[in-house]
């Protein structure tokens, strides 16, 4: 058992919060912290009583981060704040020697980028420090990884080509919204493509490439090539590997708005000078969009996210697919949250279980799919995350 602080109140926040708080066997003590306090005190109402303690922080400080772990006695720290936070809350764990999880990796505050590369560099310091950061133990990346590393274990002596398809069917009612934050939902979407191939990535026009795909239980979704973070770990452990891409499903309109706020300059992260003050365009539209933490009453539908991956076993070609399908209505039922939020939120929590329990353990920074897959795809069954294959 460990004393668990979560920062981030979010969507994702709130999923974590109910499932760690549906596994007190694990998880002894729970904190609940966020820049907006107001945010922890409305999840901490759903819970039963002192199931949940809030505190206010500044994750951008890393010494007020210090102080709240001190303060707390946490042990282990999810990290579900923003991407740009990633770095001052890792150094907060360095200095006070606890694990670190968390479901994305770091993202530039004034750069439309992301990578894992910054993140890869604190290893020494938490090998130093003798504890272990996890990184992104979300869906995609986090489960995708880990079945990527699940195929690679029970299926294929070499896997040669990946494709992790990621859909959600799910209709919330608005003409135009963000299922996360959409700061970080616009800015990934709106970057140029990439997949990496034969050793090189190859970058494309945003949305240049896509194709139609038969999600199980969801039916045929044109999908688009993206770059994610998972294909950047990925292609350094999979054994084999020639080719990896990333697909993700849009409907009409969320293109169509997204093409025309990205036209207007919507979606810019450079400060601009209006009436007389300074703002950034993606950051103001975030206050006109609706909060995607309020999105789970009115979403119906399903999410299918799984991967494709082809190779050789035993010398004969094979190729398998696996995936896993959640029900927005059903999520909700649970833990006041869609299912874009449940499916990020129970791998967080499942990954500190891993690591509280020792079944994953190791000193420094590693990414999901260099641990034992089986526990955590068990885990995933027990926690709401049933998942299947098909031989294709």
């Amino acid at each position: 058992m460990a004393v668990v602080l979560i920062i981030g109140a979010g969507g994702v926040g709130r999923v974590v919060a109910h499932k760690c708080v549906q596994n007190p066997q694990t998880f002894s003590k729970i904190i609940l912290a966020s820049r907006t306090l107001k945010k922890c005190e409305i999840i901490q109402k759903e819970l039963p009583e002192g199931a949940v303690d809030i505190a206010c922080v500044n994750a951008d400080n890393t010494e007020e981060v210090v102080a709240l772990i001190r303060r707390t006695g946490a042990e282990i720290l999810i990290n579900v704040a923003l991407p740009y936070q990633d770095l001052t809350i890792m150094d907060a764990c360095i200095e006070t020697k606890i694990d670190y999880i968390d479901t994305a990796n770091y993202e530039h505050p004034d750069e439309a980028k992301f990578e894992y590369k910054e993140q890869w560099a604190k290893h020494d310091a938490f090998k130093k420090a003798g504890v272990m950061a996890l990184l992104g133990s979300g869906f995609d990346p986090g489960a995708t990884n880990v079945f990527c590393a699940y195929a690679q274990k029970h299926y294929f002596d070499e896997i040669h080509t990946i494709d992790i398809l990621d859909c959600n069917a799910g209709d919330h009612g608005y003409a135009f919204a963000t299922n996360f934050n959409p700061e970080i939902n616009l800015r990934e979407v709106s970057a140029k493509g990439r997949y990496w191939e034969k050793g090189r990535w190859i970058e494309t026009e945003p949305m240049a490439i896509h194709m139609p795909w038969d999600y199980p239980e969801i039916g045929v979704k044109e999908s688009y090539l993206l770059y994610h973070e998972e294909m950047e770990s990925l292609v350094k452990h999979i054994k084999g590997l020639q080719r990896i891409r990333f697909f993700m499903t849009f409907g009409e309109s969320y293109l169509m708005h997204m093409k025309a706020l990205e036209n207007v300059g919507m979606l810019g992260i450079e400060p601009v000078e209006h009436q007389g003050k300074k703002i950034v365009p993606i950051e103001f539209l975030k206050t006109l969009l609706p909060d995607p933490a309020s999105l789970g009453a009115r979403t119906r539908g399903k999410t299918n996210i799984g991967i494709v991956a082809e190779g050789i076993k035993n010398g004969a070609a094979r190729k398998i697919y696996i995936y896993q399908v959640s029900d927005h209505e059903t999520c909700y039922k649970e833990v006041k949250s869609q299912a874009v939020s449940y499916t990020t939120g129970v791998p967080a929590m499942i990954g500190a279980k891993l690591m509280i329990d020792k079944t994953w353990s190791a000193k420094g920074v590693f990414n999901m799919e260099e641990f034992d897959p089986d526990p955590f795809m068990e885990e995933m069954n027990r926690q709401g995350l049933p998942w299947n294959i098909q031989e294709l």
